[in-house]
């Protein structure tokens, strides 16, 4: 699934490409791709007929184009969802969902193949979509707090992963990069939340935005076609992936080989000697 750097890149495309345009039509070509809008697929499309975009935002995953209505429209990418520009002319992607027909000749295209991503019409969302009120700051986000984070993060009995992968703590942060500021900062992923001391907490959160913040300078991880940007191309982040996806490779830190464990029916990806298991753990 994208995280915050692969949405940030997906949002900074549309920022460039489609703010000031104005939505001529609306094309739903698969209705549950905008099953969250519960007025339904013609409501979708004749409401949005005319308005104008007037920016591109996120909140953690989450992106949305906030209209000169003041409505806005809202997307999850979900596992495999692209938000691509393309000339109108463009021969039609295999899993095209909708087609946005812009001014000046340009479509933005919503293209998911596994369809767990969605589109919605927030009304009087522009600034803040109601729907998505719940989800925390960012650490990239200027006015992400990070005293009361790491009040709360400290306040939970959980295990540290658990609690960087809680979208109403702190958003935007997934199973790759997790695993990445954990190994960095040298913690292991059930190391208890109530057991970090707050030099550990601000030690993990410098990792955290550290390698989201690398991560963007690559145009995010593609670990295969589905992520791309609104080019359509592929982001280079793996190539410097330290612990994720690393099995039996050796950590480039002591050599000691990188062990995989399940974890919430996916994988932690640790280093046995860095991030030692701790006696009380929280899995």
């Amino acid at each position: 699934m994208p995280e915050l750097p692969e949405v940030e890149v997906v949002r900074h495309g549309l920022e460039k490409l489609v703010v000031g345009h104005t939505i001529e039509r609306v094309l739903v070509l698969h209705p549950r791709s905008v099953r969250r809008h519960v007025a339904g697929v013609l409501d979708f499309e004749t409401q949005l007929a005319g308005q104008h975009i007037v920016a591109a935002r996120r909140r953690g995953k989450y992106l949305w184009l906030p209209l000169g209505s003041g409505d806005a429209v809202l997307g999850h990418l979900g596992m495999s969802g692209q938000m691509l520009v393309q000339s109108r002319g463009a021969a039609p992607e295999r899993h095209l969902r909708v087609t946005f027909e812009l001014s000046e000749g340009r479509d933005l295209r919503f293209v998911d193949q596994r369809m767990f991503g969605g589109l919605l019409l927030a009304r009087d969302g522009a600034e803040l979509p109601l729907e998505i009120a719940h989800i925390a700051r960012d650490p990239i986000d200027p006015e992400f707090d990070q005293a009361a984070f790491a009040a709360a993060l400290r306040s939970r009995r959980t295990g540290v992963k658990r609690a960087l992968l809680d979208q109403t703590l702190i958003s935007g942060v997934g199973n790759i990069y997790a695993d990445e500021a954990l190994w960095a900062a040298r913690l292991h992923y059930a190391r208890p939340t109530e057991t970090l001391r707050r030099p550990e907490v601000v030690r993990l959160l410098d990792e955290v935005r550290a390698v989201m913040l690398r991560a963007l300078g690559e145009g995010g991880t593609s670990f295969d076609a589905l992520y791309v940007n609104v080019n359509g191309q592929s982001g280079y982040f793996d190539r410097s992936l330290a612990a994720y996806g690393r099995e039996g490779q050796p950590c480039l830190r002591c050599g000691t080989q990188i062990r995989r464990d399940a974890f919430m029916n996916r994988s932690s990806f640790t280093c046995a000697h860095c991030q030692p298991r701790p006696r009380r753990a929280h899995w």
